[in-house]
């Protein structure tokens, strides 16, 4: 069976740009990122409170990351790729500093990009540190666990201030992680209460974070508590990345990904965010897939695309493959 649905990508040329308007010129950087502002709300005092501002390399030419600094302590600023190819990805993750800070806090962090040209981009976060609710540790770690396998975790949540202070819900966003808090402790004005949590279902392979609304009985109402976990894939495919190779306009090119998993499965279908990558696979259930991806490009450049794997498994068994190609002149 044959599986390709997608679209394919149009780069901009920096230097044809940057001629054409002084506007331009100032904007180029800035249109890269998603959002440039955000808002982490109200958080616990020692909770883990980070944002991920992400961002793509829209151009042709190659894109770096000279600097990137921040106005406030408050707010600590990296990046995780800093030299990116034409549509190549990166953030700059801003972790607000939760057990040195309190009360309202914001931070203008400035990303200094010297290639392909130099510019500057402004980020800018925002939020309110309570001192009166600590979170221990700063976040619930579940582990790295196996598909579909149950693990629980942990914190404690302290509260100093108004003695009828309780929590009244938790509230999670998705349905394979369940809370439950218990009262633990309540003398005066210091109450103690343990959050638990279980991951439960079919959880996402990858490393990834959740936050938990954990709501309460005063004016401010809610803090997140984020839960984290690394979900192994039950299923296997390489090579990933998938680099299938370079051609000229028209020209195609092959090559195979190898799916294994623990048990005979069938593979239901196959999507791609590049209408250029194309596939065949054998219907039949078995343990080993060989999926074969072929490229053909009709306008020179690179090319990139996700490929989705679903099965009979589940959703979320198969992790995403990024494919990519180029076609020269």
């Amino acid at each position: 069976m044959k599986h390709h649905v997608g679209w394919a990508k149009c780069l901009l040329t920096l230097g044809v740009l940057l001629l054409v308007s002084r506007a331009e010129a100032q904007e180029w950087a800035r249109r890269m990122f998603e959002v440039t502002h955000h808002d982490f709300g109200t958080v616990a005092r020692g909770a883990k409170a980070e944002f991920r501002f992400k961002f793509k390399n829209l151009y042709r030419e190659t894109v770096h990351v000279a600097s990137v600094r921040s106005s406030c302590g408050c707010t600590t600023p990296t990046v995780t790729k800093r030299t990116l190819k034409s549509l190549e990805t990166s953030e700059i993750v801003a972790r607000y500093n939760t057990r040195a800070f309190l009360g309202r806090r914001g931070a203008t962090i400035t990303v200094v990009f010297d290639q392909p040209f130099y510019a500057e981009v402004q980020l800018h976060v925002t939020g309110y540190i309570r001192s009166d609710i600590v979170v221990h540790p700063e976040v619930v770690d579940l582990g790295t666990v196996a598909p579909g396998q149950k693990a629980q975790g942990a914190v404690t949540i302290d509260y100093a201030g108004r003695p009828d202070w309780q929590i009244v819900d938790v509230k999670s966003p998705v349905p394979y992680l369940k809370a439950h808090w218990q009262e633990i402790y309540r003398q005066g004005n210091r109450i103690k209460y343990r959050l638990e949590v279980t991951l439960e279902g079919d959880a996402p392979t990858g490393f990834w974070e959740v936050p938990l609304r954990v709501q309460v009985n005063d004016r401010r109402r809610e803090f997140p508590v984020l839960v984290q976990a690394r979900v192994k894939a039950s299923v296997v495919v390489s090579p990933s990345p998938l680099f299938v190779g370079v051609v000229k306009p028209g020209q195609q090119a092959s090559k195979r990904l190898v799916v294994r998993g623990p048990k005979p499965f069938r593979i239901t279908a196959i999507h791609c965010s590049d209408q250029c990558f194309q596939f065949q696979v054998d219907e039949k259930p078995k343990t080993l897939h060989l999926i074969t991806v072929t490229f053909q490009g009709e306008k020179p450049g690179k090319y990139q695309g996700t490929i989705h794997i679903e099965t009979d498994l589940g959703p979320g068994v198969v992790p995403d493959v990024p494919a990519y190609a180029r076609v020269r002149e």
